[in-house]
């Protein structure tokens, strides 16, 4: 059986259990500064977008001028939270084991971030050194754009066509259908809600699962489900 060129994984929510962390982060931050919301309405609404793009969609909401510090103090407050509760998606080490395809990752987040991240929940000899970031690429090619998918396939050699990506945001699917490459929506993360599934499939995922040990099985079908030759 023919096999995928490439498996890309997002990071957050896919890889490590961060998107609950930094919704919380988020939350409290907008709320002093007085835009009331909490972190599952951080979750639903904004999962994917990069804290930058975040003030800037409140900003333009509620016309209220959020001060520059805000994105140094969510970084900072983030980053210390992240060091001291981050734990990996369970089940991903076992998963991303089974996989005979070769992989990397492709992530809103600073190469710095991400490294620290992997390294924390001891992931990282399963990626290193291909990781790849959308802010390196530059801030205006951020998911849902799709350069740093293109980026991670050039990069690996893969075909976009005979790449499979693992999101859990209906921004990181966008940006990987753009890309044409396949999807497998991901809602095992603590930031998931009701719709998450529904808003996945709705974006262009082929398949949803919310346990990462389905990996493996649900990859493979997939092949079968296509013209792939």
């Amino acid at each position: 059986m023919s096999r995928f060129d490439l498996i890309i994984f997002d990071c957050d929510g896919v890889l490590v259990d961060s998107e609950i962390l930094a919704a919380q982060v988020e939350a409290k931050l907008l709320s002093d500064a007085g835009y009331p919301i909490t972190a599952g309405e951080i979750g639903e609404r904004f999962a994917g977008m990069t804290w930058r793009d975040i003030l800037l969609a409140v900003e333009k909401e509620a016309a209220i001028p959020l001060q520059a510090a805000l994105f140094d103090q969510a970084y900072q407050a983030l980053g210390e939270r992240l060091k001291r509760e981050l734990q990996p998606i369970e089940g991903v080490r076992a998963a991303v084991s089974q996989l005979s395809e070769p992989r990397c990752v492709c992530s809103n987040s600073t190469e710095e971030r991400i490294d620290m991240m992997l390294t924390k929940v001891g992931l990282i000899d399963l990626f290193r050194p291909n990781i790849f970031s959308a802010e390196s690429l530059g801030p205006d090619r951020v998911k849902p754009k799709p350069d740093v998918f293109l980026h991670g396939a050039e990069k690996m050699g893969a075909a976009p066509k005979k790449t499979l990506v693992i999101e859990d945001s209906v921004h990181g699917i966008t940006g990987a259908k753009a890309a044409g490459m396949r999807v497998i929506g991901f809602t095992g993360g603590a930031h998931t809600y009701p719709s998450h599934a529904d808003r996945l499939t709705d974006a262009g995922a082929e398949t949803v699962i919310h346990r990462m040990e389905d990996l493996p099985a649900v990859a493979t079908a997939l092949l079968e489900w296509s013209d792939l030759d």
